[in-house]
């Protein structure tokens, strides 16, 4: 991989969910953990997990919409995470973020023109009205709307056209990465498609590089070039998009895979059902914290939480599975109980 743009080291959020009297005895959750990412320019990245995982918070840290506990966050070599909020503007316009509800990103009293001029005067990139306009069209084209677009309200638009302009507004200050949080999530499956395929041919013609947030493999499989997978507030997987595909080795993966339904009938995948319950974030299990849901799980995983480290192969894996010498065939459902 190229010399990372993005670089997340470390990072850990937790939320207080409970106060005790006068500060006494807060309750906290980790919502993310430790989570370490790298994101080369011109690449796309996916985080995919169940909801509740933490990876839109993990978003959410970078955009610095919420404060990360710890953790260092890194665009272009340089460290932003510590930057006060007056020295962020150049950071500001280098990240933008595509939202999941297209009907509540965008403000319903203001014309499409208006919102696509906000970010351009906000960072005073066409200062004239001519310019403004020209940039404005030339946003429209990219996106397939036309330049009439411009004029109309959001209520006049599709849930698809309205993501469309949502990618328009955050492509406004040529960013160098676009966050997209389960930014298909919300359309039909037919516009999902076709956002894809936008977000495909708009990093062609930018190099714009993409984090994509995603519980769905499936949508995973045709946008990105690798694929981090999250589990309660950690990655457990960081694999290429088609050798995590085609040989899932964490048996979270594994599952979540097993889960995609395959359009072909001839084709088959073996099921791997997830039995029981994700453990409360506030209260994660001992060890691995898949140890409750796993089905290969042996003494170790419940005392010992696995580091995320190179596999055989060169991706990254947290799972005790692979310092064992069976590791292809793992031991069954309590083997060493």
């Amino acid at each position: 991989m190229a010399d990372p743009f993005l670089r997340v080291k470390g990072l850990q959020k937790q939320f207080t969910i409970s106060k005790g009297l006068f500060g006494w005895g807060a309750r906290r959750v980790d919502a993310v953990s430790g989570v370490t990412i790298e994101v080369s320019k011109g690449e796309t990245l996916a985080v995919v997990g169940e909801s509740g995982c933490g990876k839109s918070t993990v978003g959410r840290c970078i955009l610095k919409l919420v404060d990360r506990t710890s953790g260092e966050i890194y665009l272009d070599g340089e460290r932003i995470d510590t930057l006060s909020n007056w020295r962020l503007g150049n950071f500001r316009r280098k990240v933008q973020v595509v939202f999941q509800d297209p009907f509540s990103s965008l403000n319903p009293r203001l014309r499409i023109r208006d919102i696509l001029a906000e970010p351009l005067r906000n960072f005073r990139l066409f200062p004239s009205q001519s310019e403004r306009n020209a940039r404005i069209a030339e946003l429209l084209r990219m996106v397939g709307l036309p330049p009439e677009s411009a004029d109309r309200w959001p209520h006049e638009f599709s849930g698809g056209q309205r993501q469309r302009i949502g990618i328009a507004r955050a492509l406004a200050t040529n960013p160098e990465i676009v966050i997209c949080d389960e930014a298909v999530s919300a359309l039909d499956v037919s516009v999902k498609a076709q956002i894809i395929n936008l977000l495909r041919d708009l990093q062609k013609r930018t190099g714009v590089a993409f984090l994509f947030i995603s519980h769905d493999l499936a949508i995973v499989e045709n946008v990105a070039h690798r694929v981090a997978v999250m589990y309660l507030g950690k990655i457990v997987e960081i694999a290429p998009t088609k050798d995590l595909i085609a040989d899932p080795h964490h048996p979270y993966t594994e599952a979540l895979l097993s889960a995609v339904p395959i359009p072909d009938p001839r084709r088959r995948r073996s099921q791997r059902i997830i039995e029981g319950e994700i453990p409360s974030p506030a209260n994660p299990p001992k060890g691995c914290r898949f140890n409750t849901r796993c089905p290969f799980v042996f003494d170790r995983c419940r005392i010992e939480e696995p580091a995320l480290s190179p596999a055989t192969d060169g991706r990254l894996l947290a799972c005790h599975l692979k310092d064992l010498p069976e590791a292809k065939d793992p031991l069954p459902l309590g083997a060493n109980n």
